[in-house]
């Protein structure tokens, strides 16, 4: 899809760090959503919207990040 390492670098970037921001994101918001006693069904709620912005965030900060460095690099 993309020629240019350097987009490669960046969208993959971006797909890690929704992975990984996703994992993290789900685990919080399990922990948060239990130890706040979130009643009922806004548990699941809860751990959801958790897990966009964790995604979300990761997602942005690691794909700058790997912008950031395919510029260092000259690519």
């Amino acid at each position: 899809m993309f020629e240019s390492p350097c987009a490669r670098r960046v969208t993959n970037g971006a797909a890690l760090g929704g992975a990984l921001g996703a994992s993290v994101g789900a685990m919080l918001g399990t922990y948060e959503a239990f130890k706040y006693k979130v009643p009922g069904i806004y548990k699941i709620r809860h751990v959801g919207q958790t897990t966009l912005a964790y995604t979300a965030l990761f997602g942005l900060f690691l794909a700058a990040g790997s912008l950031l460095h395919c510029g260092k690099d000259g690519m």
